[in-house]
């Protein structure tokens, strides 16, 4: 595998609006166009993005970080090939292709292929 980047930080939030007014207007972010998730926010800082999601989970359960990949399939066939469990989804419907896996430590590890 070879990533092409890191598509986004995603992060869980107790109140996705006072997060978001944080990020905008203290940090300087600015919000992007999200599909219907539930409560949270996409934002840009600089061309790297910020996810908020609004979560009771406990962490790091629900947070995590993307890796850009330009084939989501060859990549988990290559992550597969380390006896490494990588779970697919059907991604985002218009926006992108996912899958998910654990590093060693436990955290949170997204697969990102964007559609457009």
């Amino acid at each position: 595998m070879k990533p092409a980047g890191i598509h986004h930080v995603s992060i869980c939030v107790g109140d996705a609006d006072t997060a978001l007014a944080f990020y905008r207007d203290v940090l300087g972010f600015t919000e992007l166009p999200r599909p219907d998730l539930g409560p949270g926010y996409w934002l840009d800082g600089g061309g790297q993005q910020l996810h908020l999601m609004q979560s009771d989970e406990a962490r790091p359960r629900s947070d995590h970080f993307a890796i850009l990949v330009d084939d989501i399939d060859e990549c988990v066939a290559d992550i597969e090939r380390h006896d490494v469990k990588v779970y697919r989804t059907d991604g985002i419907a218009g926006v992108c292709k996912q899958a998910f896996l654990h590093d060693p430590s436990g955290n949170f590890v997204e697969l990102n292929q964007p559609l457009a």
